[in-house]
């Protein structure tokens, strides 16, 4: 299975990295996820895809915060390390979804009894008992709080909940929207062109959301300011949205409960 998540230096985060891609396990509950999402609900993408992109975008983000001198919580709470960080992270987004092989609704509570089992196989023999227990808890706490109406507790799981947020290109209705699905989900998701993370000046993190048309403003205003708003990001990210069209960019306030108020 192709599984590209920039491992780095973390010689541990490519071990686990290793042991998906190989894993036919896991392969088979990621097509489950895409099953119950597209096939029977007709919504976006909850499948390998998606946990790349959005896994590549959460070590981007973290890594950008560390670099501005904030460290993720297990570091502050527990004395692990950076590298256990972005394992925490990663594993957080590879699980977040994963109780779509059960059912949509309340699949990040499924999720938590479908991922334990998971999680301990990918970092057997990486830790110590005590850290293992750490690391497969906090990995849980972020699958429970990447839903908008969970407030997360730690650094991660807001790098998480927002990475999330943040597939929100052409690719995330890559498959809905080509079978014809006329979702607001499938037809936001096909309007936004591009998601750039970046160092802020104002404050650690910078978002670039740039679309087409003002449909994209669906993703952008409802989906991803209301996950952004229960993170434990929202004083760190600044957010331009941009709509491109033929040429001239149209800078938009995607503050006003989605609605979409332009700033010329």
């Amino acid at each position: 299975m192709e599984f590209n998540i920039p491992a780095d230096n973390n010689k541990k985060l490519e071990k686990i990295i290793e042991r998906i891609r190989i894993s036919p396990k896991m392969e088979t509950l990621f097509r489950m996820c895409n099953v119950t999402a597209i096939d029977r609900l007709g919504f976006n993408d909850h499948g390998p895809t998606h946990v790349r992109i959005t896994a590549n975008s959460a070590l981007r983000i973290l890594r950008i915060l560390i670099s501005k001198g904030i460290s993720p919580s297990c570091v502050e709470n527990y004395g692990l390390s950076i590298d256990d960080a972005e394992i925490i992270t990663v594993l957080g987004v590879i699980f977040h979804d994963i109780g779509h092989v059960v059912h949509r609704d309340s699949h990040e509570i499924v999720g938590l009894i479908v991922a334990q089992p998971l999680i301990k196989e990918l970092i057997d023999g990486i830790y110590d008992e005590s850290t293992e227990v750490i690391v497969l808890n906090e990995v849980l706490h972020i699958i429970y709080s990447h839903e908008p109406n969970v407030v997360p507790l730690t650094i991660e799981a807001g790098v998480a909940k927002v990475a999330d947020a943040l597939d929100m290109e052409k690719g995330r209705s890559r498959i809905p929207y080509t079978i014809g699905s006329t979702s607001i989900h499938a037809i936001s998701a096909a309007a936004v062109d591009d998601v750039i993370i970046e160092e802020g000046t104002e404050k650690p993190i910078k978002i670039i959301i740039r679309m087409e048309n003002p449909a994209g403003i669906f993703q952008a205003g409802e989906l991803f300011l209301e996950k952004l708003e229960t993170s434990t990001l929202k004083d760190l990210v600044e957010v331009d949205a941009v709509i491109v069209d033929d040429g001239h960019e149209k800078h938009v306030d995607i503050t006003n409960k989605g609605k979409g108020k332009a700033n010329h």
